[in-house]
């Protein structure tokens, strides 16, 4: 299954079902099922503005399916939904997610854009 790397908070906001959009510069032909991946680096100023105290960090932490992409064509456009996405910096892109569920916490090491995880080595996740 594939997964994607994302810096704290932006992952755990995911997970607790509060961020449904997931922003990028490019877009994606990949639809389905996968993990969200918390990198080893996070953002510490936005971990506090959002209350989230020792995010974990170099892990696998939730599933999500991407059920779609949306373009954003201006400024504007991203800006409305900015409760979906929580990001500042306009980009082009944004994933659409849905059934978005925790996982118990599985050390992994994350690269970037969409990466292969060998399920394998993961207990039943």
């Amino acid at each position: 299954m594939k997964a994607l790397s994302l810096k704290q908070p932006w992952a755990d906001l995911i997970v607790q079902g509060k961020k449904i959009i997931e922003t990028r510069k490019w877009r994606t032909n990949f639809r389905g099922e996968f993990y969200i991946h918390a990198s080893k680096s996070f953002d510490k100023k936005n971990c506090e503005s959002f209350g989230i105290k020792n995010p974990v960090t170099g892990a696998l932490i939730g599933k999500v399916e991407l059920v779609n992409v949306k373009e954003y064509k201006n400024k504007k456009e991203f800006d409305e939904d900015y409760r979906k996405h929580f990001a500042k910096n306009f980009v082009r892109y944004g994933y659409l997610l849905r059934n978005i569920k925790r996982i118990n916490p599985v050390p992994y090491k994350g690269k970037l854009n969409f990466f292969e995880v060998k399920t394998k080595h993961l207990n039943s996740v």
